[in-house]
């Protein structure tokens, strides 16, 4: 359920695949932060991104003190922000290892936002834990599922992140580990 009141607009960070592949109506974004969580690719996908004989790797927010993740605020038309969260709730907990939190998201223009965002249930079996970048690039690098090959994924999110003016230090260097004539 909503904390706000249903009269006011529903905002929804975005941190991965929502920023270039949103699937729902907004009337604004906006680039933000929401501290305390790092942006990881610590869930398995066995759907979107990989299979049940071969995972593959999607980002999460896992919960981490000190830590920050940049991304991408939507603000959605409070008559509109119900059946949003149905889309979202429909393509985000299909496998229940994500939570659905309320967050407050600092805009780039300095708004603060309380903004739907889904966190990883570390204690699900689709928590990978930590994997070195060798690690996520060989899985990244072979993976593919309903959506495609889950190198696209990974790509995709830089290029829109680098588009907005978002460093991802640990993103490039992945992408730089995949893109490898090796791989």
């Amino acid at each position: 359920m909503r904390p706000d009141e249903q009269d006011e607009d529903l905002w929804v960070f975005g941190y991965g695949s929502l920023i270039w592949q949103p699937g729902f109506e907004f009337v604004e974004s906006v680039p933000g932060t929401l501290h305390g969580f790092a942006r990881s690719f610590c869930m398995w996908s066995v759907h979107y991104r990989g299979s049940r004989r071969s995972p593959g790797l999607v980002l999460a927010l896992k919960p981490q003190p000190g830590s920050f993740c940049r991304g991408l605020a939507f603000r959605v038309e409070a008559s509109h922000g119900d059946a949003v969260l149905e889309v979202l709730r429909d393509r985000e907990l299909m496998a229940s290892a994500y939570r659905e939190e309320w967050q407050t998201v600092e805009l780039e223009d300095e708004r603060r936002v309380s903004a739907v965002c889904y966190v990883v249930d570390t204690g699900h079996e689709l928590y990978s834990g930590e994997l070195s970048i060798e690690e996520q690039a060989d899985i990244i690098g072979r993976s593919f599922g309903e959506r495609g090959h889950n190198r696209e994924y990974l790509f995709r999110t830089c290029e829109r992140l680098e588009s907005l003016g978002i460093v991802d230090s640990d993103l490039v260097e992945l992408a730089g580990a995949v893109a490898r004539p090796d791989r």
